[in-house]
């Protein structure tokens, strides 16, 4: 299965990534980790990407593209991947169902964990990171909406919506129901 996991910060994509894709016995694809993995190898993109993260830049979709693309080619992704974190954009989405034509396979399924902003908010508080006061939190919540909610409508008739708020395995289950496993 080739699954795109779509949420706000703080939904628990990361976590429910981790669990499908054990479950489903795919790799769990994190741009993040694809960020330090390429950067720590020092791959040439990892070092275009360094020089933007060190200027406290993002990192251009081009080069992100270029990652993901090398990242599904692996043999491990042959049959399936969970993406995390990418696409965020409707031209990441654009550029990865490019990528995924040129291996000649398509997406499966998009799957949205939905929760409630103040649950996110309370969440994101709870982690006691230095970075994550309320307003840090609301204006990245209202980056999410503006930039990647978008994706919804992109990837209409392939988004599997689940509710996001209960316990790591009630949400888990809910999910994998979803999917049809």
């Amino acid at each position: 299965m080739r699954l795109v996991l779509l949420g706000p910060p703080g939904a628990g994509k990361g976590t429910q990534a981790v669990l499908i894709s054990e479950r489903l016995g795919v790799p769990h694809i994190s741009t993040g980790d694809l960020f330090r993995a390429n950067i720590s190898q020092e791959t040439p993109v990892g070092l275009e990407a360094k020089k933007f993260l060190d200027a406290g830049d993002l990192v251009p979709s081009e080069i992100t593209n270029r990652m993901v693309e090398a990242r599904v080619a692996e043999p491990d992704a042959e049959n399936g991947f969970v993406l995390d974190g990418f696409p965020r954009t409707v031209g990441q989405a654009e550029a990865l169902e490019g990528i995924l034509q040129n291996i000649g396979t398509k997406l499966d399924a998009v799957l949205s964990l939905v929760v409630d902003e103040d649950v996110v908010v309370e969440r994101m508080l709870a982690r006691g990171r230095a970075d994550d006061s309320e307003d840090v939190i609301r204006n990245r919540l209202r980056v999410y909406s503006e930039e990647t909610a978008p994706l919804i409508k992109h990837y209409d008739g392939l988004v599997v919506t689940v509710d996001g708020i209960g316990e790591v395995e009630e949400v888990n289950a809910r999910a994998l129901a979803a999917l049809g496993h």
